[in-house]
């Protein structure tokens, strides 16, 4: 079998499918939480945006709880990819890079609608559990993401270092999701750069 081949065969097609499904179907769900919270939204409400029918919605994440952490484990990505591309603009400025990377974490979660059902008070138990008591999934991918960009980046932290600081931002992270700051965002991630500036500078050393 050719590079070709085994870069466009019968797999690869189905695995570009799938992604495309996911996308379409978790697209679909953030432009329904603009509308409605999460507590009045359907897996038929999903499935009906999405042209596909309820099985196909059930296929894919099992339930409305796998269809929710779905989401929030695609939130972790684009949160992270934030912080990754905060680092990557500001090469040699440890504390501008942490500053940036915490003030777009916190920007893009106060603006997600499906952390607004989160806050909103309207019974939504199972998105606090998300963030709460099943949140191991969520940590654990945002400390992979976090442990790459320190190692990766300019930063260049040996990975024993690196984990255990990308967990610490990734628990802290997830505790602002669950209960926002009461100051200002930008004061917020100036705090957070000052408390673990000094943990990667003794790692780096």
């Amino acid at each position: 079998m050719t590079t070709l081949e085994r870069v466009t065969g019968p797999n690869s097609y189905a695995q570009a499918s799938k992604r495309l499904l996911r996308t379409t179907l978790l697209d679909g769900l953030q432009e329904l939480l603009t509308q409605r919270d999460w507590s009045k939204v359907t897996m038929s409400d999903v499935a009906r945006h999405a042209g596909v029918s309820r099985q196909t919605v059930y296929n894919e994440f099992s339930s409305r709880n796998g269809l929710a952490q779905a989401y929030a484990l695609r939130l972790v990505d684009l949160f992270t990819g934030e912080i990754r591309d905060a680092v990557t603009d500001a090469p040699g400025d440890l504390d501008g890079a942490l500053t940036d990377g915490f003030v777009r974490f916190l920007t893009g979660a106060a603006a997600d609608p499906m952390i607004a059902s989160l806050l909103s008070g309207a019974g939504n138990a199972d998105l606090h559990r998300l963030v709460t008591t099943d949140a191991a999934p969520l940590i654990a991918a945002a400390k992979d993401r976090i442990t790459g960009i320190v190692t990766d980046s300019w930063i260049e932290l040996p990975v024993g270092r690196a984990e255990p600081i990308a967990g610490a931002i990734a628990r802290m992270a997830l505790s602002y999701v669950a209960m926002p700051p009461e100051v200002p965002i930008e004061q917020v991630a100036a705090n957070l750069a000052a408390l673990f500036a000094p943990a990667v500078r003794e790692a780096m050393a």
